[in-house]
């Protein structure tokens, strides 16, 4: 798949359809309780619903993908940790080990741990094989993807959505494993959102004052190395020059959920990024896409700004990996349930509340 392929595949992309979100939302006005009471969740489920072109949400069949890749720009001490570290979780989580994968069988989430450029010269248990490269290459010294690599990780993410569609998914959460990817999505957060670097770049998972020093130095080098600062700049070029696979692969997900009309919720920061470069390319896509967590990187907030997806859980989380996405499952699907089952003011015999303007 060629650029030029890609947008004009995305072209094809179109609203939700907003007499459906009306009705669905008018379902909620009916239920036997004060107007607007469930607050931001009618409105996400009626997006759902609207989305999955049914008359309530369809949240059955669940499934997490989670985008596992290693980044070259780990050579430059802006990790603590080594890229081995990317492999052994990727197959934690395959292997229902993991804390997102514990959660996920709490909330009834299927996990696929998808292996799109580990840095692993092995069969990874548990892990489904999707590998463009192992690993991406050290940006502060040459651009992180080739355009083919970043095309073929993209494309692997919508291919990724019309798989679980075809299995039966009616929506799918994302997340990612990766060492070093928050210095990968603040690099991307910062060139597409023209911000300095310091107000986008946090400790990742666990950086000392001098470690995040460099961790910044490091992108702030970069974006001058490839003209990012240019505010005419490409999104898939800033991917391709300081992005990772995961990312290229995270935002391929959100595209294919705009494509098969499958509800994406998003994770973290990484997620996020992701997200907003699939939405720079394509503005539509923003209507199909589930926020969920607010977590502890400064450039969370920024971006949820940005692409006004306002997120629902404020909890300081840092854990990555679809953690978030599940939590949001949980409580989407404790919400639909009042949807589902609650009496109408007509049964319950109480006088229809009426909205006023």
């Amino acid at each position: 798949m060629t650029t030029e392929e890609l947008r004009e595949k995305l072209q094809s992309i179109k609203p939700y359809d907003r007499a459906l979100y009306q009705a669905c939302k008018s379902g909620w006005d009916h239920i036997a309780k004060p107007l607007d009471s469930m607050g931001k969740f009618e409105e996400l489920l009626s997006r759902i619903s609207a989305i999955q072109g049914k008359v309530a949400a369809d949240l059955l069949r669940a499934k997490l993908l989670v985008c596992c890749a290693d980044n070259g720009i780990v050579e430059e001490g802006v990790s603590q940790s080594g890229q081995e570290i990317t492999a052994i979780c990727a197959e934690s989580i395959g292997g229902g080990r993991s804390s997102v994968a514990i959660m996920a069988k709490e909330a009834g989430v299927e996990v696929s741990a998808i292996d799109v450029g580990i840095h692993a010269d092995r069969k990874l248990a548990n892990v489904c094989e999707r590998k463009v490269r192992p690993g991406t290459r050290n940006f502060a010294k040459e651009p992180a993807m080739t355009q083919e690599e970043m095309l073929s990780a993209i494309e692997t993410g919508i291919q990724l959505v019309s798989e679980s569609r075809e299995q039966g998914m009616t929506i799918l959460c994302i997340g990612e494993m990766g060492i070093g990817n928050t210095t990968t999505s603040s690099a991307v957060t910062a060139a597409l959102l023209g911000l300095p670097v310091e107000a986008v770049t946090g400790r990742g998972a666990g950086l000392d004052d001098e470690k995040l020093k460099h961790k910044i130095q490091v992108i702030r080098e970069a974006i001058e190395k490839y003209g990012l600062q240019d505010a005419e700049k490409d999104p898939l070029d800033v991917l391709r020059c300081v992005g990772g696979l995961d990312i290229a692969c995270m935002a391929g997900i959100c595209m294919g959920g705009a494509l098969y009309h499958v509800p994406i919720v998003l994770d973290g920061f990484i997620s996020m990024a992701a997200a907003l470069i699939a939405c720079r390319v394509q503005p539509l896509i923003k209507e199909y896409l589930i926020p969920s967590h607010c977590g502890k990187e400064p450039a969370m907030q920024k971006i949820a700004e940005e692409l006004n997806l306002s997120p629902v859980i404020y909890a300081n989380m840092a854990l990555g990996e679809g953690t978030g996405a599940i939590l949001m499952m949980q409580l989407l699907k404790t919400t639909n349930a009042v949807y589902e089952k609650s009496v109408s003011f007509e049964v319950a015999g109480i006088a229809q509340y009426e909205r006023y303007k």
